[in-house]
């Protein structure tokens, strides 16, 4: 039986979606859902619906599993407790502090409904998270320690481009390979934010348009840039669409730790991704976690889920057997 996938939100990971789901034969798309005119969407896969997303209850029912597309700030604290009430769903929500409201406003409409939903399923939250809760399990005597990047943050670029007298900009989070080689040495290091990140940032600005006063303006940002050690450079339209298209990511979550009675022993234990497309990847993310969402529904497992809930031979399509011969 192939699992029915449907999408809402048609962007970039929407897209990554699409693409991921010709590579799992166990999953079709059934329909996609956009608040903009569907007449006005394209998509790569033939003989697909695209619908408006007020239409969307019309089809409970014909989804196996919802992929909600949205972004985290405010699409999908309304978008998935509202989807869960009529589809088994899945989402990126991937504002960290805010993710135990999100879970409990998720479970409650999941469980009204009767669905399994799942939420912040992606690289970090996601792999990243896994990865620290696994290192820590196995060494509670530590520290954890996360870097980002170097990459593309989508939300810091926007951050920029919202400024008076910016056309367009990229934000690049960099780790400084210093506080990186600290961490990796096992020395269990006490590093601060501006320790473990710069930023850097390519702007394209309107002509005449005051550079100094943008520079500064993105420098003492508070909650982007006042906190870092940041470089702005000032490109043209062409440079930036020739050299910062693409949407890169990756990042590195390290857990040191000690071992024996006096902690004599010290172990690193070290997961990394380098990404060449952070949606992308994020999607292959969400269609594996899509299948334990399918599963969990079939059993009648309702309510909302995470990452650390999912037993790992969920997320695949292969038998049980032959991940033991091949895997384990």
């Amino acid at each position: 039986m192939s699992i029915r996938i449907g999408i809402y939100g048609y962007g970039n990971l929407g897209r990554g979606v699409e693409s991921a789901i010709c590579q799992n034969p166990d999953m079709t798309l059934a329909a996609v859902f956009t608040r903009r005119d569907p007449a006005s969407v394209s998509l790569a896969t033939a003989d697909v619906p695209v619908v408006s997303a007020s239409d969307v209850e019309k089809y409970v029912g014909k989804i196996d599993v919802m992929i909600i597309c949205g972004g985290s700030a405010t699409d999908l604290p309304i978008q998935t407790p509202y989807l869960a009430k009529y589809f088994p769903v899945i989402d990126s929500f991937d504002t960290h502090a805010k993710i135990p409201d999100h879970f409990s406003n998720v479970d409650a409409a999941a469980k009204e409904g009767k669905h399994t939903a799942m939420i912040s399923v992606g690289w970090d939250p996601g792999m990243f998270s896994l990865s620290r809760f696994y290192a820590s399990a196995i060494l509670p005597d530590g520290e954890d320690y996360t870097f980002w990047g170097k990459g593309v943050s989508q939300g810091h670029s926007d951050a920029i481009r919202r400024i008076d007298g910016v056309l367009d900009a990229k934000q690049y989070t960099v780790p400084v390979q210093e506080a990186l080689n600290a961490v990796r040495s096992g020395s269990a290091p006490k590093l601060t934010t501006r320790q473990k990140h710069t930023r850097e940032c390519f702007v394209v600005a309107k002509p005449g348009a005051d550079l100094k006063r943008i520079e500064n303006e993105i420098k003492t940002m508070p909650n982007y840039f006042a906190d870092y050690d940041t470089t702005v450079h000032f490109i043209s339209m062409e440079e930036l669409k020739r050299d910062h298209s693409e949407i890169p990511h990756g990042g590195f979550v390290i857990r040191t730790g000690r071992t024996g009675k006096n902690g004599d022993h010290r172990h690193v234990i070290e997961y990394s991704l380098k990404l060449d497309s952070n949606p992308e990847f994020t999607s292959s993310v969400l269609i594996a976690y899509a299948r334990a969402v399918f599963r969990l529904q079939n059993e009648g497992n309702f309510g909302c889920k995470t990452v650390f809930d999912i037993p790992p031979v969920y997320l695949s399509s292969k038998p049980l057997s032959e991940i033991i011969k091949n895997l384990l």
